[in-house]
Order: C-alpha cells, then sequence, then structure tokens
C-alpha cells in the first residue's frame, strides 16, 4: 500500500514538472526575454525551496537557543571527611557571574586583541578576519590561525558539541548570527567571559582569576589579564601552574598583540611584561575513597534530588583509615593474590551507629568502579550462621545446650564437615566456633527456615535469600554492606544499623540544605540474646576458626567461605567498629583454598589495629559475671553467753565451729 501511495505521489511531481516544461516552450508569440523571466521565476522558486530544506537539515538536533543565558552546566561538588578535609573535588569548577562592565578594561581588550579584534563591529561573522586566517593558513600550509568569532565561540561553548564536523559548523553560524539578533555585544561578551573554558578545570573569568592568582577578576592586573586571554588558545598548554615559562612567553605575545590593536603604547606594554605576577601552587586532587566518595554523592542525590547546585558534602569517613585500609587490601593481594589466585577484595568499617569510616570497593578505581561493597552480591558462607544461631536461640537454645554433630540427611541432601569428620557431642558455642555446618543444619531445621529468614531481615538483610536449608551455610547472595552492618546489633546491644555517610549538605552561600538527624530501627534483639551471641561469636576469635583476626581487646565475629573457594569473608567487631571483609574473584574463579580465616581475617586484623590506634578498650556487651556467693558463717548460739570459758571450748568442739 505504502510503495502504490509513493508510486502515485513521484507519477503527480512528474505530470507537475511536464506541464511546467510545456509551458516554458518557446511558441512563435513568445519572445526569449518572456522565456528568461519564466524560467528565471521557476529557478527562484525551486533555489527557495531547496535553500529551504538545506536549513532545515542543518537546524535539525539544535538544542533550544533560548535558554542562552541559563544553559546548564555541571555543578561542582566538594566532599569533606568527618574532619572536614577535602577528600574528593567533582565536576567543573565555575567562579560567580561578572559583567563585562565590572571587569578592568585590559581583559576584554586583551581577549579581543587575541580572538576577536573587530568583534564590536562584524554581524557575528568576520568575512575580513576569515579571509586573513585563511590567508595566514595558505602561507604556513597548516592551520595556524582560526576564523571564529567570540559570537561564534559562545554559540559553540553553549550548546554544541565539540565535533568537527561541517553540520556542526554551519550550525555554529547559524546560532551566532541568531545571538547577534536576540543579545547586545556586551552581553554577548559577559555570556562569553563566564562560560568559556580557563584550564584546570575552571570555567569563567572569575573562576581562572581565583584558581591561578587568588583575586577576584575585578582586580585583575594588565598582566594578568594579558595571562588569562593566553589560555584560551590552549588552556593545559599554558597552564601557568603547570608550565610557567611557557604562559609567561605566552602572555608576551598578547601584550605585543595589545599594542599592535592600539589598546596599549610600547612602554605599557613592556612595564606589564616586567611585573611578573606570582602564580599560587596548584592544589593536587584528591585520590582517595573514590568508591566510597560515589556511593556518597549517591546518598546525596538521594536526599536532595537531582543536584543542579554546587555544593559541599559532609561525610563520615576517617581519611586516615581509609588510606590504611586502602594500603593494606593491595599489599596483600600483591603479596599473595597470585599464589591463592586471589584477583580483587572489598573491605568496609562502620561505627556501632553505622557511619561509615572506611569504604574500599575494590583493589583500582581506575580500572573498575564497580563496587564490591554495594553491588556484587556474594555468597557469605558460614558467615550467615549467626543468624541462624539467633533464630536457635528463639526456640530455648542457649550456647551451652549440647548438640550432636553427625552426618544428617534432608530431602536428599548430606551435608559435610570442611574437615569431613564429625565430632559427635559438643556445645553450640563450639560448632559455631569451628563452623561446623551439620549443627548449623540442625538448628535451622528446627527454628525452621523461615524464622532464620525472619531474624536476618530484622538485622537487616534485604538481599533475596533461599527458601530451603540451604539458608543454613550461606547459600544465598548478599553485599558486604549489608551482612557488615547485620552484625552491628551484636556489638552496640540490639539496636539495628543502618549503614549511612553523609552528615551535612551545604551549598555554595553555606546554606545547610540537609543535616543528619538520627535514625536507625532501634532495638531489634534482646539484651539477652545479644549475650548470648556474643559469648558464641567471640569463641570464633579466641580459639575458632577466626582466631588469626584476634585483638588485644575484646573482639568477635565469624568467617565464610563459600563453595568451590569462591569467596572469603570475614565480618566482626569490637565496641567500637563493626568491619566486614571480602576476598575473590570478580568472575567467580575459585580461589586456591583461601577460607575465612585465612586472609579475609589477616587483612581484617591489620585494618582494626589501624582503626583503634588510640582509643581506650572498649568492651562489647557481654554476660554479666555470677556474682559468687560467699559461705555465710552460721553464728555460733553460745557465743555471746556467760559461761566459762572450758565450758565454750568443749561446745565448740562438739559444734565443729
Amino acid at each position: 500500500m505504502m510503495k502504490k501511495k509513493q508510486n502515485a505521489l513521484w507519477e503527480r511531481i512528474k505530470g507537475t514538472l511536464s506541464r511546467w516544461l510545456d509551458k516554458l516552450k518557446p511558441s512563435e508569440d513568445q519572445s526569449r526575454l518572456k522565456l528568461f523571466f519564466n524560467w528565471f521565476i521557476i529557478l527562484t522558486i525551486w533555489g527557495i525551496v531547496i535553500g529551504g530544506a538545506i536549513l532545515s537539515y542543518f537546524a535539525y538536533g539544535l538544542p533550544d537557543i533560548e535558554s542562552a543565558t541559563t544553559s546548564a552546566r555541571k555543578p561542582h561538588i566538594q566532599v569533606l571527611d568527618a574532619r572536614g578535609r577535602l577528600i574528593g573535588d567533582v565536576g567543573e569548577i565555575y567562579g560567580g557571574a561578572v559583567n563585562i562592565k565590572d571587569i578592568p578594561k585590559s581583559l576584554p581588550q586583551a581577549i579581543m586583541a587575541t580572538e576577536d579584534r573587530r568583534f564590536y563591529h562584524h554581524i557575528g561573522l568576520d568575512f575580513i578576519g576569515l579571509a586573513r586566517a585563511m590567508w595566514v593558513n595558505l602561507k604556513a600550509g597548516r592551520i595556524v590561525q582560526g576564523g571564529s568569532t567570540i559570537t561564534q565561540q559562545v554559540a559553540k561553548n553553549l550548546f554544541l558539541t565539540p565535533k568537527r564536523t561541517f553540520k556542526r559548523k554551519i550550525q555554529e553560524v547559524m546560532m551566532a548570527l541568531w545571538l547577534e539578533q536576540k543579545f547586545t555585544k556586551d552581553q554577548i561578551f559577559t555570556l562569553y567571559l563566564n562560560r568559556v573554558y580557563f584550564g584546570a578545570r575552571t570555567y569563567g573569568v572569575e573562576a581562572a582569576a581565583r584558581r591561578y592568582f587568588g583575586v577576584s577578576a575585578r582586580k585583575l592586573s594588565i598582566y594578568q589579564s594579558a595571562l588569562i586571554a593566553g589560555l584560551l588558545k590552549a588552556p593545559s598548554r599554558y597552564n601557568p601552574q603547570r608550565n610557567p615559562e611557557r604562559a609567561h612567553k605566552r602572555t608576551a605575545v598578547v601584550l605585543n598583540n595589545l599594542v599592535v590593536a592600539g589598546y596599549l603604547n610600547k612602554a605599557q606594554a613592556d612595564k606589564a611584561k616586567k611585573q611578573k605576577t606570582r602564580i599560587l601552587r596548584a592544589t593536587a586532587r584528591p585520590n582517595i575513597a573514590r568508591y566510597f566518595i560515589d556511593w556518597a554523592m549517591g546518598q546525596a542525590q538521594g536526599y536532595l534530588g537531582q543536584i543542579d547546585l554546587d555544593i559541599t558534602i559532609k561525610t563520615t569517613l576517617n581519611s586516615r583509615l581509609q588510606l590504611s585500609a586502602e594500603k593494606k587490601l593491595e599489599a596483600l593481594l600483591a603479596r599473595h593474590g597470585k599464589r591463592y589466585n586471589a584477583s580483587q577484595g572489598a573491605i568496609l568499617v562502620l561505627n556501632d551507629k553505622g557511619a561509615v569510616r572506611a569504604m574500599v570497593g575494590g583493589r583500582n578505581y581506575a580500572k573498575s568502579q564497580f563496587n564490591r561493597v554495594t553491588q556484587a552480591l556474594r555468597q557469605p558462607g558460614s558467615a550467615f550462621k549467626p543468624f541462624v544461631y539467633l533464630a536457635g536461640l528463639d526456640i530455648g537454645l542457649t550456647p551451652y545446650s549440647q548438640v550432636i554433630d553427625e552426618p544428617i540427611t534432608v530431602a536428599g541432601w548430606s551435608p559435610k564437615n570442611y574437615k569431613g569428620t564429625f565430632q559427635g557431642p559438643m556445645s553450640l558455642t563450639r560448632s559455631l566456633a569451628e563452623s561446623i555446618n551439620t549443627v548449623a543444619v540442625k538448628v535451622a531445621k528446627d527454628a525452621g527456615v523461615s524464622q532464620v529468614i525472619q531474624k536476618a531481615r530484622k538485622l537487616g538483610i534485604t538481599s533475596t535469600l533461599p527458601d530451603d536449608l540451604t539458608i543454613a551455610l550461606g547459600a544465598g547472595e548478599v553485599n558486604l554492606m549489608e551482612i557488615t552492618a547485620a552484625y552491628g546489633p551484636f556489638s552496640n546491644g540490639g539496636k539495628g544499623v543502618w549503614p549511612y555517610g553523609v552528615t551535612e549538605i551545604k551549598d555554595s552561600r553555606g546554606k545547610i540544605l540537609y543535616r543528619r538527624m538520627g535514625g536507625g530501627p532501634g532495638q531489634v534483639i534482646s539484651n539477652r540474646q545479644v549475650n548470648q551471641m556474643n559469648v558464641m561469636l567471640k569463641a570464633v576469635v579466641q580459639d575458632g576458626t577466626g582466631k588469626s583476626a584476634h585483638l588485644d581487646r575484646p573482639s568477635a565475629g565469624k568467617t565464610g567461605t563459600s563453595q568451590d573457594f569462591r569467596d572469603a569473608w570475614f565480618i566482626g567487631y569490637t565496641g567500637e567498629f563493626i568491619a566486614g571483609v571480602w576476598v575473590g574473584n570478580d568472575n567467580g574463579a575459585s580461589m586456591k583454598k583461601v577460607t575465612g580465616g585465612g586472609l579475609p581475617a589477616r587483612l581484617w586484623k591489620d585494618v582494626m589495629v589501624a582503626a583503634h590506634q588510640g582509643l581506650p578498650i572498649r568492651p562489647i556487651p557481654s554476660p554479666q559475671e555470677p556474682k559468687k556467693i560467699q559461705p555465710q558463717r552460721i553464728p555460733n548460739p553460745i557465743e555471746n553467753l556467760e559461761i566459762p570459758k572450758f565450758i565454750k571450748d568443749i561446745f565448740k568442739i562438739f559444734s565443729g565451729n
């Protein structure tokens, strides 16, 4: 049907053209002049149609040019640690808006002398300047001079992509002509001054002046104005913080341009060249906690919505601990990674209320931005068992309850212990310390899988969990953040922990946009159960599978190893911090018998030693020691009687007192 319509349309067009051509055939009574006039009209009409089509093609895809004065820019976001020190600097740096009338004349003069001397005289396109640039380029045999006007640069910087295509160049010309019709010359120059790039991530003359000289653009000297104008040709190449001599030579060229353009005389230019200004030293961008910064910015966006203004985010991070944790992970993998086929790892340290003190989402952020603390779902293995045992406490079990480690089969499934042996009767505490699988399955079976899931959910596990007894051995998948936080109630007396990283957000004027006012799920397990779990989890690090993590202060935790050694974990805590460590491979490849009690436990200990440096010992909740009952002395009924001493002595002999 569509093809028939297209054919019919084409036949109509051909018919119309045929009729026009017939009319244009010279007849006996038509003069050549009339024939020429008819052809001229027809060709003019077709020229307009074709020209309009071409303009429509180039205009298609143009942005909304009415938004010129409010063109979007990426916000500048500063991220601070818990002590207010800068750890992250994201986005471009824009200074405050300045008007061309508020800055020294030397700055716009230096820019015009170098970039567009006829700015106030052309219509947005400088045909004289373009011809001059073409001539210079032809003589040089290469492109050494551009022909773009300041207006064209405004159009390009505000709206268009930097791609050098013929279509984009035509669009640039169209928008330049529109800008000249819409705004005054001063308004266009002001837009340019506030949006053009000056290197070192700075946009606008105010940001550049403060970045390089530490002053406002309103107070620039002639030399400083010439230096900033010189940056426009190649901002990185002429950056005075990196290449001071090259920048000085370029500034001298701009000062000479000012003389040629008639804005300065030679004596003034020579004097300015001798008055070199002090350049501020470049501040190195912090390069730590990149995974944490991404996560914290995500949290900030959750609080504020779309971030479209400059803000400062104050976080909970301990920079010293963060840097230490990053180095320790890299050192561990560099030393043991190849030997044990372990290529990746992750670390999370929280305080007892959930504030993130350190987050290492992987070995190398530059190579992989995937955050293995918050994004990776892996099997926790026996690190999940505390939630199983917690459910067991609900049905009357205690740390001292006797259970039997023996072969067990449930629905055709026969779980085995790591060592492949069975030890017979043992306490619940000993079974957790040695990570006995058969006992964990028995406890889950008696407590009920639904109760195990309920306990895990109550403590903060949100990932999907298997609805069968394999849950007892950690067959589900969790991320490091949720399982580490779920150990929090054992550390703080039973209160749920919601990890957080942002404490305050301010805008560029210091206005508080967000401030954390506390929060958390409150009490999630009883004090009695906290004490009972701590009895068992302390035993893990004292003489169980996690003894490599033992500290010089009260500590507790649990090892975890998934099937075929794909994942190795240690999650533990003191009275001050809760920390989790994961070691493995992104592709799920098996390691060479790496268990949670090996590399993860040792790494956990190293990180926690650094975390507690200089801190007093703080206990974790534990059962009250039973008071020793002193045997009471039974009073002698005749001791205070007034009777002879020898009779008292005889009575003592017979009474045993």
